[in-house]
Protein backbone atom coordinates (compact mmCIF):
# COMPACT_ATOMS: atom_id res chain seq x y z
CA UNK A 1 0.00 0.00 0.00
CA UNK A 2 1.62 3.84 -0.78
CA UNK A 3 1.95 5.57 2.15
CA UNK A 4 0.30 8.83 2.12
CA UNK A 5 1.03 9.57 6.15
CA UNK A 6 3.33 9.88 8.45
CA UNK A 7 3.53 8.79 11.94
CA UNK A 8 6.10 10.01 15.06
CA UNK A 9 6.42 7.62 17.71
CA UNK A 10 8.01 9.59 20.79
CA UNK A 11 8.99 6.93 23.95
CA UNK A 12 9.34 8.33 27.29
CA UNK A 13 10.96 5.60 28.84
CA UNK A 14 13.81 6.52 31.60
CA UNK A 15 16.08 3.64 30.39
CA UNK A 16 18.55 5.37 27.20
CA UNK A 17 19.33 3.26 24.50
CA UNK A 18 20.48 0.15 23.79
CA UNK A 19 18.71 -1.25 26.77
CA UNK A 20 15.14 -2.85 25.95
CA UNK A 21 12.16 -0.86 26.64
CA UNK A 22 8.77 -1.88 26.89
CA UNK A 23 7.20 1.17 26.17
CA UNK A 24 9.24 1.32 23.25
CA UNK A 25 8.30 -2.06 21.77
CA UNK A 26 4.55 -1.21 22.42
CA UNK A 27 5.53 1.80 20.63
CA UNK A 28 6.69 -0.01 17.80
CA UNK A 29 3.70 -2.56 17.35
CA UNK A 30 1.46 1.21 17.44
CA UNK A 31 3.19 1.62 14.04
CA UNK A 32 3.54 -1.09 12.56
CA UNK A 33 -0.24 -1.71 13.31
CA UNK A 34 -0.60 2.31 11.52
CA UNK A 35 1.94 0.85 8.59
CA UNK A 36 -1.04 -1.70 7.68
CA UNK A 37 -3.22 1.47 6.85
CA UNK A 38 -0.64 2.98 4.69
CA UNK A 39 1.05 4.91 7.15
CA UNK A 40 4.79 5.30 7.60
CA UNK A 41 6.98 6.31 10.47
CA UNK A 42 9.81 6.27 13.07
CA UNK A 43 10.10 5.80 16.74
CA UNK A 44 12.57 8.83 19.12
CA UNK A 45 13.44 7.46 22.20
CA UNK A 46 13.51 10.94 23.99
CA UNK A 47 15.95 10.12 26.93
CA UNK A 48 18.72 9.88 24.65
CA UNK A 49 18.41 13.77 23.10
CA UNK A 50 19.17 17.01 25.67
CA UNK A 51 15.42 17.78 25.70
CA UNK A 52 15.66 20.54 27.95
CA UNK A 53 13.19 22.01 31.00
CA UNK A 54 11.12 24.79 29.90
CA UNK A 55 7.67 26.05 28.12
CA UNK A 56 9.35 27.16 24.98
CA UNK A 57 10.37 26.26 21.44
CA UNK A 58 13.74 26.73 21.79
CA UNK A 59 15.64 26.80 25.09
CA UNK A 60 18.91 27.68 23.72
CA UNK A 61 22.28 26.18 22.73
CA UNK A 62 22.30 22.44 22.62
CA UNK A 63 18.68 21.96 23.43
CA UNK A 64 17.69 19.01 21.71
CA UNK A 65 13.86 19.67 21.00
CA UNK A 66 13.93 21.61 18.23
CA UNK A 67 14.66 19.01 16.37
CA UNK A 68 12.63 17.14 17.65
CA UNK A 69 9.78 19.43 17.21
CA UNK A 70 10.43 19.67 13.43
CA UNK A 71 10.19 16.01 13.05
CA UNK A 72 6.45 16.66 15.25
CA UNK A 73 5.19 19.29 12.92
CA UNK A 74 6.27 17.52 9.74
CA UNK A 75 4.18 14.20 10.63
CA UNK A 76 0.65 13.43 10.29
CA UNK A 77 0.06 11.36 13.47
CA UNK A 78 2.00 11.64 16.96
CA UNK A 79 2.57 8.59 19.23
CA UNK A 80 3.15 9.36 23.07
CA UNK A 81 4.54 5.30 24.83
CA UNK A 82 5.40 5.93 28.05
CA UNK A 83 5.68 3.91 30.79
CA UNK A 84 3.80 4.40 34.32
CA UNK A 85 5.46 5.26 37.61
CA UNK A 86 3.98 6.15 40.86
CA UNK A 87 0.63 5.57 38.76
CA UNK A 88 1.37 8.71 36.57
CA UNK A 89 3.15 9.13 32.53
CA UNK A 90 7.14 9.31 33.17
CA UNK A 91 8.86 12.46 33.72
CA UNK A 92 10.41 12.01 30.00
CA UNK A 93 6.73 12.18 28.44
CA UNK A 94 5.89 15.03 30.92
CA UNK A 95 8.82 17.04 30.01
CA UNK A 96 7.50 16.24 26.25
CA UNK A 97 3.99 17.62 26.95
CA UNK A 98 5.57 20.34 28.41
CA UNK A 99 8.20 21.60 25.47
CA UNK A 100 4.35 21.06 23.50
CA UNK A 101 3.02 23.57 25.83
CA UNK A 102 4.65 26.31 23.10
CA UNK A 103 2.59 25.47 20.72
CA UNK A 104 -0.14 27.08 22.12
CA UNK A 105 1.77 30.57 20.86
CA UNK A 106 2.23 29.11 17.26
CA UNK A 107 -0.65 30.03 14.31
CA UNK A 108 -0.80 29.64 10.93
CA UNK A 109 -2.27 32.20 8.66
CA UNK A 110 -5.72 31.29 9.40
CA UNK A 111 -4.96 31.93 13.42
CA UNK A 112 -4.96 27.96 13.79
CA UNK A 113 -2.67 26.06 15.69
CA UNK A 114 0.26 24.89 13.76
CA UNK A 115 -1.04 20.85 15.82
CA UNK A 116 -4.51 21.38 13.92
CA UNK A 117 -5.13 18.62 11.48
CA UNK A 118 -2.63 16.31 13.33
CA UNK A 119 -3.56 13.50 15.07
CA UNK A 120 -2.40 12.08 18.86
CA UNK A 121 -2.43 8.68 20.00
CA UNK A 122 -1.08 6.92 22.83
CA UNK A 123 0.57 3.99 24.70
CA UNK A 124 1.09 2.88 28.24
CA UNK A 125 2.86 0.06 30.09
CA UNK A 126 3.34 -0.47 33.70
CA UNK A 127 3.46 -2.95 36.67
CA UNK A 128 0.68 -1.47 38.37
CA UNK A 129 -2.54 -0.16 37.94
CA UNK A 130 -3.54 3.67 36.53
CA UNK A 131 -3.41 2.81 32.34
CA UNK A 132 -6.46 5.09 32.57
CA UNK A 133 -5.57 7.54 34.63
CA UNK A 134 -1.97 7.91 32.46
CA UNK A 135 -4.09 8.17 29.35
CA UNK A 136 -6.08 10.76 30.31
CA UNK A 137 -3.52 13.12 31.53
CA UNK A 138 -2.03 12.76 28.01
CA UNK A 139 -5.23 12.80 26.21
CA UNK A 140 -6.16 15.99 27.89
CA UNK A 141 -2.44 17.66 27.28
CA UNK A 142 -2.58 16.90 23.89
CA UNK A 143 -6.03 18.17 22.86
CA UNK A 144 -5.00 21.61 24.61
CA UNK A 145 -2.05 21.61 22.13
CA UNK A 146 -3.76 21.59 19.54
CA UNK A 147 -4.02 17.42 18.48
CA UNK A 148 -7.37 15.27 17.40
CA UNK A 149 -8.09 11.88 19.14
CA UNK A 150 -9.65 9.00 17.61
CA UNK A 151 -12.14 7.16 19.57
CA UNK A 152 -10.23 4.50 21.47
CA UNK A 153 -6.94 6.33 20.91
CA UNK A 154 -5.27 4.44 23.52
CA UNK A 155 -3.64 0.90 23.90
CA UNK A 156 -2.03 -0.15 27.26
CA UNK A 157 -0.92 -3.17 28.73
CA UNK A 158 -0.14 -3.32 32.97
CA UNK A 159 0.96 -6.08 34.95
CA UNK A 160 -0.12 -7.90 38.16
CA UNK A 161 0.07 -5.54 41.26
CA UNK A 162 3.19 -5.69 43.50
CA UNK A 163 5.36 -8.04 40.93
CA UNK A 164 7.99 -7.70 38.30
CA UNK A 165 6.93 -8.92 34.84
CA UNK A 166 7.73 -6.29 32.12
CA UNK A 167 5.64 -5.93 28.67
CA UNK A 168 8.68 -7.21 27.08
CA UNK A 169 8.84 -10.41 29.11
CA UNK A 170 6.19 -11.93 27.37
CA UNK A 171 6.35 -15.01 25.43
CA UNK A 172 3.54 -13.17 23.10
CA UNK A 173 1.54 -9.89 22.74
CA UNK A 174 -2.34 -10.75 24.68
CA UNK A 175 -5.12 -10.43 22.81
CA UNK A 176 -6.81 -8.04 24.18
CA UNK A 177 -3.52 -5.56 23.75
CA UNK A 178 -3.63 -6.77 20.74
CA UNK A 179 -6.89 -5.85 19.46
CA UNK A 180 -6.62 -2.72 21.28
CA UNK A 181 -3.20 -1.52 19.40
CA UNK A 182 -5.33 -2.49 16.05
CA UNK A 183 -8.55 -0.48 16.84
CA UNK A 184 -5.83 2.59 17.95
CA UNK A 185 -4.30 2.10 14.85
CA UNK A 186 -7.74 2.05 12.04
CA UNK A 187 -9.15 4.84 13.92
CA UNK A 188 -6.08 7.34 14.24
CA UNK A 189 -5.29 6.40 10.74
CA UNK A 190 -8.95 7.48 9.72
CA UNK A 191 -9.25 10.57 11.21
CA UNK A 192 -5.85 11.26 9.97
CA UNK A 193 -6.99 10.85 6.66
CA UNK A 194 -10.23 12.94 7.00
CA UNK A 195 -8.51 15.59 8.62
CA UNK A 196 -5.71 15.58 5.40
CA UNK A 197 -8.16 16.52 3.04
CA UNK A 198 -10.92 18.40 4.81
CA UNK A 199 -8.79 21.07 7.21
CA UNK A 200 -10.41 22.61 10.64
CA UNK A 201 -11.93 26.03 9.44
CA UNK A 202 -9.97 29.30 10.38
CA UNK A 203 -10.05 30.41 14.04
Amino acid sequence: MTSTLTALVLVGTLTPSPAPSSSELLGRQVLAALGEHGVSGEVVRVVDHDVRPGVEKDMGPGDAWPAIRERVLAADILVLATPIWMGQPSSVTKRVLERLDAELSEQDEQSRLLTYGKVAAVAVVGNEDGAHHTSAELFQALNDVGFSLAPGAVTYWVGRAMETQDYQDLDETPEPVATATATLASNTAHLAKLLAGAPFPPS
